[in-house]
């Protein structure tokens, strides 16, 4: 048995989940904050038999789709910060990781 951990964007995340419980996947859903943007990201948790872990991994990178954002660009100096043009970022996707589960209780 397999534990699939997606850190998804809250843009892609009820795609994703609806998508997995839709192809007979439980689904666990967790508010999680991002470290670069400091945006919102949703981590979904899932627990899959090894035959499995591909098509579970099939779906989210399918419904997480990577895009292109804007954001602010400031300069730090002795002055004080100012901003200045924008920079375009890649946001979105999903970062995956399947890792081994030693033992799986519902109780």
């Amino acid at each position: 048995m397999k534990l699939v951990l997606a850190i998804v964007s809250n843009e892609d995340a009820s795609k994703v989940i609806k998508t997995l419980i839709k192809e007979g996947f439980f689904v666990t859903k967790l508010a999680t904050t991002g470290g670069f943007l400091m945006s919102g990201n949703t981590t979904i948790l899932v627990g899959v038999q090894d035959d499995q872990v591909e098509k579970c991994v099939q779906v989210i990178s399918e419904m997480s789709k990577r895009r292109t954002k804007l954001v602010p660009n400031a300069i730090s100096s002795e002055f004080g910060i100012f901003s200045s043009t924008p920079v375009e970022v890649q946001v979105g996707g999903a970062t995956i990781f399947v890792l081994d589960v030693d033992q799986f209780i519902k109780a």
